[in-house]
């Protein structure tokens, strides 16, 4: 597995390898993360994610909460330990560049989860009921505490071929 951690390229492999089985391993693994990475960002700009952001306020939340407020979104690379954050006084979204690489849904909830902030800026009954009214929105946060969980589990050093139900 790659993934990138403050601006650096970070590849997890088993330990079993041996040094000549890590070397060829490596070189194809960061090549296609790059690729990958490469399209992701070109795909979805800072302008496409603003854009993407009125889309799901008119979608999810305008109904109860009116028109959106003037909001400015953007990729950032120093956020390992949040998928998002929003800076009300501002409307400042910023995402966190870890999410390039995940499915659009997951990305959709960060946003909408975000959004919901300029509404209410705490984590709240009323704040879940509005990240509720984005429909994928219990599955998306299955799929990031799992991210989460494997990204813990390995700077754990918890072994990859063991079942998660076995861990304790």
């Amino acid at each position: 597995m790659v993934r990138r951690e403050a601006g650096r390229l970070v590849a997890l492999v088993p330990a079993r390898l041996t040094a000549a089985q890590e070397a060829a391993l490596l070189p194809p693994l960061v090549e296609k993360f790059l690729r990958r990475e490469a399209k992701v960002s070109a795909r979805v700009g800072d302008d496409e994610l603003a854009v993407r952001a009125a889309e799901l306020w008119r979608a999810y939340l305008q109904a109860p909460c009116g028109p959106m407020p003037p909001v400015q979104v953007s990729w950032v690379d120093n956020q390992q330990r949040r998928w998002g954050s929003c800076s009300t006084p501002s409307n400042q979204i910023r995402l966190s560049s870890r999410l390039q690489a995940m499915p659009g849904w997951v990305l959709d909830y960060v946003l909408v989860h975000e959004l919901a902030h300029l509404i209410q800026t705490n984590h709240s009954p009323a704040f879940r009921a509005l990240e509720r009214r984005y429909p994928q929105a219990e599955r998306a946060r299955g799929f990031l505490d799992g991210v989460q969980w494997t990204i813990d589990a390995r700077g754990a050093g918890v072994d990859d071929d063991l079942d998660p139900a076995d861990q304790s």
